[in-house]
């Protein structure tokens, strides 16, 4: 099937809580929703939601959650276990949706998890849909600011075609699933997508110690280090911008290498161009003597490894979902998460009944490579 771009109907643009609550209307007797969420994680300190793309049958919707919109209906769609949610690589979507509207998913059927069950090399939507519709989508408008208004017809256009096919998607991947006898393995890792846990976002003074090249630097270096760290983060935040575009980090780490002593010598620091000097230099200095006249910090303490025979168990498992990867033609998580492999190493059951009642393990899993993983644990 082959659909040009310039043959699509035109898409619905709302920013008006009318033009929503009509939408809505419609929404509520679907019963499924392709959906797709643009955000600006690139451009904020805090990533919101920019854009909320959904398709139904003959009709593609642009909801603007920037403008005045009460969107809690969706919320009530999104939870509806009755109306299938059609997405592309839902993972990050579903962590938006819940840290800034609170909503959790039911009844999802992810295309990009559906073409990597199948063995899909490439699964990017991108280049499913030019291989399988002839659409090439425009590279451009990938890292746009999608929370900058206006958006321009160009960006509105290959914004809709994120879900405007997804619909068609799903039903060829559906029926190729069901020709493999796959559809209830991806029905159990399609449930386990929705199983959101948020970690927090919020700025940990001690994230420092993640930064690579620390360990070459003395302790007193590290305690600049860390006050670098956290003067980044307030910048960030008081400018509304991402730490990177800030400071980099390997910036953090040659200024705590380094240790200037005034601004000329912040000069052979990477990134510190004469616009980032003029911008920080005094405050930078200020910092660099804080962290000069601060105690080192202590090191945190390792996590404590595993038992040997854990280890050992878990590297098993390993190498079991490896070889059964290849001999699918998948990728190894497709098989097993690395989350279930733990929980089973750890556990160690030694029937299959045992291995049902581990959390991260569903029952298609339990069922397909039960008797395998319990006679390796034997």
């Amino acid at each position: 099937m082959r659909e040009g771009v310039k043959e699509l109907p035109p898409y619905k643009l709302i920013t008006a809580q009318v033009d929503w609550q009509a939408c809505l209307a419609k929404l509520y007797g679907q019963p499924r929703i392709a959906l797709d969420l643009e955000a600006n994680s690139m451009y904020a300190y805090r990533e919101q939601v920019c854009l909320i793309q959904m398709t139904i049958p003959g009709q593609d919707y642009i909801i603007d959650p920037v403008a005045d919109i009460d969107l809690s209906g969706l919320g009530d769609i999104i939870a509806d276990p009755a109306i299938e949610k059609i997405f592309h690589a839902a993972e990050y979507d579903l962590i938006l949706m819940k840290r800034q509207y609170g909503w959790e998913l039911r009844n999802l059927f992810d295309t990009m998890w559906a073409a990597r069950i199948l063995g899909y090399e490439g699964y990017g939507l991108a280049g499913m849909l030019e291989q399988v519709y002839g659409v090439k989508l425009d590279k451009r408008f990938q890292k746009s600011n999608w929370c900058r208004r206006p958006l321009s017809p160009e960006q509105l256009a290959y914004a809709r075609l994120d879900t405007h096919y997804l619909p068609q998607l799903r039903d060829h991947l559906a029926e190729e699933l069901e020709r493999n006898g796959r559809l209830e393995e991806a029905a159990e890792i399609f449930a386990e997508q929705t199983q959101i846990n948020l970690s927090s976002n919020e700025f940990d003074p001690e994230s420092f110690w993640s930064i690579n090249g620390r360990k070459d630097l003395s302790p007193q270096q590290l305690a600049v280090l860390r006050e670098l760290n956290i003067f980044r983060d307030q910048e960030a935040r008081r400018r509304d911008q991402p730490v990177f575009k800030v400071f980099g980090n390997r910036t953090l780490l040659e200024l705590a290498q380094v240790l200037p002593r005034n601004t000329r010598e912040m000069r052979q620091v990477h990134g510190m161009s004469s616009g980032q000097i003029k911008r920080y230099g005094a405050a930078l200095l200020r910092v660099i003597e804080k962290g000069l006249q601060a105690p080192p910090p202590a090191r945190p303490k390792r996590p404590k490894r595993p038992p040997e025979q854990v280890t050992n168990r878990y590297e098993k498992l390993r190498l079991w979902r490896k070889n059964r990867a290849i001999e699918r033609g998948v990728e190894s998580d497709v098989i097993l998460s690395r989350e279930a492999m733990w929980q089973i190493a750890r556990q160690n059951p030694q029937s299959v009944e045992e291995l049902a009642r581990i959390e991260a393990v569903g029952e298609w899993h339990c069922r397909e490579y039960g008797p395998e993983i319990i006679e390796l644990l034997q």
